[in-house]
């Protein structure tokens, strides 16, 4: 098994924890999450921390055994903390604005892009080139995320487009005279 799967996963005060047979939910103040385990692991409660364990040597319970498990915890920091991913728009009349549902972005088209805003995420634009994205879902945010830069992907000679902010561009060397 691995190493990860190994350690139990440690439940905060104020997130509520069931489990009941494959089907693990957690609610917390920020929102309610719920996973469908495959029949090879199984979950529990002991001592107030959730534990994720193979259900016998199968090989795929071993491989899903700490899939699982981080599954798991990020439902619970989820709940309690949240996540937050945020974007940089590099690019001469580059912008982005949140109006109303939506996330109205200029990125040099013949027109505005607009992204509804799905539910369950929350978009801020305190500045016109970055953008936050938070959310109680690890994998609704880091979707959303990728949506929105999937619209202009940074390009390598000038980094213009929309870049995660923990990104590090590799740039080429231009034209030579």
């Amino acid at each position: 098994m691995s190493r990860i799967g190994k350690h139990p996963v440690p439940v905060p005060t104020g997130v509520d924890v069931q489990v009941a047979g494959q089907d693990v939910s957690v609610k917390g103040k920020l929102g309610q999450l719920s996973l469908t385990l495959v029949d090879d692991i199984e979950a529990s409660l002991q001592d107030g921390q959730g534990v994720v364990a193979p259900r016998g040597d199968s090989k795929r319970g071993l491989q899903m055994g700490a899939t699982s498990r981080t599954l798991v915890a990020n439902m619970v920091k989820g709940v309690s903390e949240g996540f937050t991913i945020n974007l940089e728009i590099n690019g001469v009349g580059y912008r982005a604005a949140v109006q109303g549902n939506d996330l109205v972005l200029q990125l040099g088209f013949s027109h505005d892009v607009k992204y509804p805003i799905p539910a369950g995420i929350a978009i801020k634009c305190d500045k016109p080139t970055a953008i936050t994205i938070s959310g109680f879902d690890k994998q609704k945010v880091g979707q959303v995320a990728a949506e929105i830069r999937g619209w202009k992907k940074p390009e390598p000679y000038k980094g213009k487009g929309i870049k995660y902010a923990t990104e590090t561009l590799i740039r080429k060397e231009g034209k030579k005279k």
